[in-house]
């Protein structure tokens, strides 16, 4: 069947530019991407993905993140396993 129909949508520059490169990395554009995720629609007669509205812990984590003051004070990690040793070291 000919690809006749057209989806228009706006978004944010840099989140297409962004989406974009991931897409290219994986060897598929825009179009191909929207047609399996509208294919996935189809077939779960829904969102594919899990909507979820986040808890009061994980906002609280996310407003942290965003606020530079806050940001400053929290602890980093170089790698994954520096990251690792210090959780394990947690419990």
């Amino acid at each position: 069947m000919p690809k006749t129909a057209l989806v228009q949508a706006r978004m944010e520059p840099k989140l297409k530019a962004e989406a974009d490169a991931i897409l290219a990395s994986l060897g598929i554009n825009a179009t191909t991407a929207i047609t399996l995720f509208y294919s996935q629609m189809v077939r779960h007669r829904g969102i594919p993905i899990e909507l979820k509205v986040p808890n009061e812990v994980t906002v609280a984590a996310m407003d942290e993140l965003r606020d530079p003051s806050r940001r400053k004070n929290l602890k980093k990690h170089n790698n994954l396993t520096e990251l690792m040793a210090d959780l394990n070291s947690e419990e």
